[in-house]
């Protein structure tokens, strides 16, 4: 890169900067003030929360032409776009499903804005892709790909498919009918679907849904009493049966399930992101009653499958890191329960049945460990994994044939067909993208967290570089509601990576790397650990002088968003830029939205207690931005149409920087259009926002 072009970056960074400062768009400030335990707290933006007006529309709008002007003119924007493009740019698949002697896969042949399903007649094709046919392609679904395929069920039969469809990225979902012989579709349509699974039994399904919204309020009104109902196929919605409701317990999501041989009806109930009840009813037995096997939400069941009329469950019941138990139907009780593979060391992370056998994996320090076992818990062999990375699984209880997936930082998924008595594996859908994994370097290094803990953090770079602290570095994180981070290959960061670039991911306190008592020690009271550990993380990098402060960017999404607002507000002095993807922001209010109220394990809320309120005050973002700090650069980014965390969040967070921040860095708000919190985005948007996040950070 030549001098002149770092001058230029330099000037045009600079001239941008001062223009920003100068003219962040004017937000009306309301005189809103709330009580909580005696403290008052103002919230001048709080008109920020009701969408579709003329005032908000013309903020969002002057914002997103602030954000563009600065975005456009850096200098290597179109380069880095050109980059992505080419790099996104190959044939991707999804791991196959078996069902009824089927085969169905995704498939994406680059820069499909969505990926297609298609279907094959047959388990034991060399030629998957010669004999697929096409089942559903979402790409007709609109002329601008914001129409997504969200999730998909086979009938046990193999003659219909059911599928759920989001518009703009919403929660809120449509399920449709398919036969697949003829592609035919069916009248049956289901409106009002979230948060929903569909399980066929005999000619319909059983599916979860809300009550419609009020008007105007689609996106944010807080979302209560989940009902469970059963559909018949050719009939109306009006006439689904219902199957649970409790007006007494509002807060409560359900789930209903079934398993493969269609005998059981199992119903999972949940107060929170975290905690399950589950019932069960004996479908051959019409007039039976549900019968109760865990009754409260102090831990997570989830089964696994049924053989011989018994239910294998994986659960963290008096296991933090899990285990694998049996429970026979006539004493389901967890005092009755036996251990099948008992709790370990390592967190038990998955189990699979397939072929009469248990595909068991297990997460030792962030990374897959599998092994095969027995349906009686007897450990047989390990499925060896060609480096630190990420495995999945698919199969039929009743056939050998399986398919795996491995994936990490530099290995691009590969998908295998593999006999599961004799582990040998043949290459169904290799990688088409053209990367060396032997050009970079992926490590797993160890830093000591706010308590004093080694933990993993995994840095990937181009071999070569120098410990010099000049190094762009960016610097991901999570931390919350028991979701563990693991090696993943995203094409999406080479371009960062090809120049120089260090990814880091850092394995924090809240996530579900180390089991339950991990993810406990960073909720509610403990929920400062989290960022104390990031900092920590942060500081390791600095120290190993693998980069330097005016050379660390951060980023995380949603609970990681608001990882990202916390840190950057609490030690600007670590990070040059930081964003904060659809982030929870405000602290004192999340829970009054959509689905807000489900994440009060973790996070508690301001109306528990004092020492809750005081607690959540203390770190809120919105709620902790002060004059006279050099904050960071952000960018700040939302979706209109997210309906999980709802883009208030970000809008009065960004508000309030631009009105306080006498930084000498831009804050900026990016506000996607015909997009939700992430799922089912079309390709041509990724490429838009990675390209003006990598621009951003370097």
């Amino acid at each position: 890169m030549s001098a002149a072009f770092l001058s230029a970056i330099i000037f045009l960074s600079a001239a941008a900067i001062t223009t920003a400062a100068e003219n962040y768009p004017n937000a009306r400030q309301v005189e809103q003030e709330d009580v909580y335990f005696g403290t008052k707290v103002t919230d001048p933006y709080r008109w920020m929360e009701t969408n579709g007006t003329k005032e908000l529309s013309d903020w969002i709008d002057a914002e997103n032409e602030l954000s563009r002007k600065y975005l456009d003119a850096i200098p290597m924007r179109d380069d880095l776009k050109k980059r992505l493009t080419d790099v996104v740019n190959y044939a991707r698949f999804s791991l196959p499903m078996i069902k009824s002697g089927k085969l169905f896969y995704f498939k994406n042949n680059g820069l499909q804005n969505q990926s297609v399903l298609y279907v094959v007649n047959t388990i034991t094709t060399d030629t998957p892709e010669a004999d697929a046919r096409v089942l559903i392609d979402p790409n007709k679904f609109s002329d601008d790909g914001t129409v997504s395929l969200a999730s998909i069920s086979v009938s046990k039969n193999g003659k219909y498919i059911a599928y759920s469809i989001s518009r703009s990225g919403s929660d809120w979902k449509e399920i449709k009918v398919l036969k697949i012989d003829t592609g035919e579709e069916l009248a049956d349509k289901i409106d009002w679907v979230k948060f929903s699974g569909i399980a066929w039994h005999g000619d319909g399904f059983f599916y979860s849904r809300y009550d419609a919204p009020p008007d105007g309020k689609i996106l944010t009104a807080k979302n209560e009493n989940h009902k469970i109902f059963y559909h018949k196929l050719n009939s109306p919605q009006e006439n689904d049966t219902l199957i649970r409701d409790d007006k007494t317990h509002p807060q409560r999501t359900r789930q209903a399930a079934v398993d493969d041989d269609e005998r059981f009806l199992f119903i999972s109930q949940s107060e929170s992101t975290y905690g399950n009840s589950l019932e069960f009813k004996d479908l051959t037995l019409p007039e039976s009653k549900f019968s109760t096997i865990v009754s409260d939400f102090s831990s997570e069941q989830n089964v696994v499958t049924v053989i011989d009329g018994k239910f294998y469950i994986l659960t963290d019941r008096n296991a933090p890191k899990k285990r694998l138990v049996v429970v026979d139907t006539k004493k389901p009780e967890p005092e009755n329960w036996v251990d099948v593979i008992p709790e370990s060391e390592m967190l038990l992370s998955s189990v699979s049945h397939i072929g009469g056998k248990f595909i068991v994996t297990f997460l030792k320090d962030a990374s897959d460990v599998v092994f095969v076992y027995d349906t009686n818990g007897k450990q047989l062999r390990e499925i060896q994994l060609p480096a630190i990375g990420k495995a999945g699984f698919s199969g039929d209880k009743d056939s050998p044939i399986f398919f795996q997936s491995f994936t990490s930082f530099v290995y691009p998924t590969v998908i295998y067909r593999t006999n599961i008595d004799s582990l040998t594996s043949k290459t169904f859908f290799p990688s088409a993208i053209d990367v060396k994994p032997e050009l970079y370097v992926t490590e797993r290094v160890w830093y000591t967290n706010s308590a004093g803990r080694k933990v993993p953090i995994f840095l990937t770079y181009k071999k070569g570089i120098e410990k010099n602290g000049l190094n762009p570095t960016l610097l991901y994180g999570y931390g919350g509601f028991n979701i563990g981070m693991s090696p993943s290959f995203n094409a999406m960061r080479l371009p960062f990576i090809e120049r120089g670039g260090i990814y880091a991911m850092a394995v924090l306190r809240g996530g579900g790397e180390y089991g339950e008592d991990w993810h406990k020690d960073g909720t509610k009271l403990r929920k400062q650990n989290v960022f104390d550990d990031f900092v920590a993380s942060a500081e390791f990098l600095i120290k190993e002088k693998y980069t330097s402060p005016s050379k660390l960017a951060i980023l995380g999404g949603s609970n990681g968003g608001l990882l990202v607002g916390a840190v950057a507000l609490q030690r600007p002095d670590l990070f040059k830029a930081a964003v904060p993807r659809v982030g929870v922001l405000d602290m004192l209010r999340y829970h009054k939205f959509t689905i807000g109220w489900a994440w009060a394990t973790d996070y508690g809320t301001s109306e528990d207690s004092k020492e809750m309120f005081d607690y959540l005050h203390k770190y809120s973002p919105l709620h902790n931005v002060k004059s006279g700090i050099n904050y960071p650069a952000m960018l700040i980014m939302t979706s209109d149409h997210d309906d999980r965390v709802v883009p208030a969040h970000s809008f009065k967070f960004a508000a309030t920087l631009q009105q306080k921040s006498t930084s000498k860095n831009p804050i900026y708000i990016r506000i996607e259009t015909k997009a939700g919190h992430g799922a089912g985005k079309p390709i041509t948007k990724q490429i838009e926002e990675e390209t003006d996040v990598w621009s951003f950070i370097l």
